[in-house]
């Protein structure tokens, strides 16, 4: 009898030799290992490099705030009464009035001149406090909100806002105040408007649309022009 082993016998295992899923875990085995020491060498490295140098004496001096500019007094008549402050030349006129000087009546909306909040008179004209520097209104004549009332009684705009109930947060109302004063001695001085039938002739009279087109640079964010318009045309008739 032949000792030979047909070709489709199935193959003894030599017990001897590994299973092939014994070999494919003892690879995946060494294979995580080794991944894991070469995982550590950067680390390790990193330990043994020497300490970086200390950067903080080297930082560029052109990185520093640049220093303050000095101060210098400023005289400024307010409301009839001297201020002397000591500000920076480039102290805005809305802040010196504010920070510097105490009177808050005045407020900061925008900021830039479009919202009117920060209204104040200067030499009888309205201008936007927060778009001049303080230094340029020496020598001239400063009123703000606080400025306006009597001795015993408020201005005839003030009362007329009060009446009308002109006004909602409030916080617009120092502006408009401050506005619709000028807006009347500017129509009764003969100032047209761009609603002026005939800009060559003093408007007839302060019509609804005069005092809208003249009060246009004060934003009411709450929404009161109506009753800020009756204001302004009350003040207007109590004062003719």
């Amino acid at each position: 009898m032949s000792n030979e082993r047909p070709l489709d016998a199935p193959r003894e295992r030599d017990d001897a030799s590994p299973a092939p899923a014994d070999v494919k875990r003892r690879r995946f085995l060494q294979s995580a290992a080794a991944a894991a020491a070469l995982g550590t060498v950067p680390h390790l490295h990193a330990q043994n490099a020497p300490p970086a140098a200390d950067t903080a004496d080297t930082t560029d001096t052109a990185a520093s705030p640049p220093p303050a500019a000095p101060t210098q007094p400023v005289k400024l008549d307010i409301n009839g009464r001297e201020y002397v402050l000591h500000i920076e030349p480039r102290v805005t006129l809305l802040d010196a009035l504010r920070d510097y000087a105490g009177l808050t009546g005045t407020k900061k909306g925008c900021d830039r001149g479009q919202c009117g909040a920060c209204t104040v008179l200067v030499e009888g004209r309205r201008i936007n406090s927060c778009l001049t520097l303080a230094v340029m209104h020496e020598g001239q004549r400063i009123t703000t909100v606080e400025g306006l009332a009597g001795t015993d009684a408020p201005s005839a705009v003030q009362h007329a806002f009060i009446e009308r109930d002109a006004l909602q947060c409030g916080y617009c109302t120092p502006g408009q105040v401050c506005s619709a004063t000028a807006c009347l001695a500017e129509f009764a001085a003969g100032a047209a408007s761009a609603v002026t039938a005939d800009v060559r002739t003093p408007p007839a009279q302060l019509s609804d649309a005069e005092i809208r087109e003249r009060m246009s640079g004060n934003i009411c964010r709450c929404g009161a022009y109506a009753n800020i318009v009756a204001a302004v045309r009350d003040a207007h008739a109590a004062s003719a």
